[in-house]
């Protein structure tokens, strides 16, 4: 269930996917929150310099393996503007991470591409939970999904489809 405290962490990484997207990446954001409630981690999608693993989701795994312990892994929310791609969530589920909530799902972005003609990514958008089996997942945030279809269809306008 996405709560109200949810929705502002949610809000963030799209915010944060904006910012990706006027920076030439695509709009993914993400942000890492202690089951305190402490931001530790926030950042955006960087695929724009050639290097396609360079995912906000993956960065936050990373962050979390160097700073935290199993515990405070275990508890922690991952919030993101797109449901994890199958890179991230494996990495997600092998690190040990909590929760994650996102605004917009695998599902609907892989509609949403059909939709624009927009070529089939080079790997299949999957739920986390075909993935990562154990890791509770919430979302999609309707009116959040529909901010980053926006953006995706901003970025794929600017390429001619």
């Amino acid at each position: 269930m996405i709560t109200d405290v949810d929705k502002t962490h949610l809000e963030r990484a799209v915010e944060l996917a904006e910012q990706a997207l006027e920076k030439g990446n695509e709009p993914f954001g993400s942000v890492l929150v202690s089951g305190q409630g402490e931001v530790l981690f926030e950042d955006h999608n960087h695929i724009g310099t050639g290097d396609h693993t360079l995912h906000p989701e993956y960065a936050a795994v990373k962050w979390a393996a160097s700073n935290m312990t199993e515990a405070e892994r275990s508890v922690a929310t991952v919030y993101t503007s797109g449901e994890h791609c199958p890179m991230c969530a494996a990495a997600h589920g092998l690190v040990g991470l909590g929760r994650i909530a996102y605004a917009s799902s695998a599902e609907q972005y892989g509609i949403w591409l059909e939709e624009m003609g927009v070529p089939a990514p080079p790997v299949n958008p999957l739920p986390i939970n075909d993935i990562s089996p154990g890791v509770p997942v919430d979302g999609p945030v309707p009116e959040l999904a529909e901010r980053v279809r926006d953006l995706l269809q901003k970025l794929y306008a600017s390429k001619g489809h």
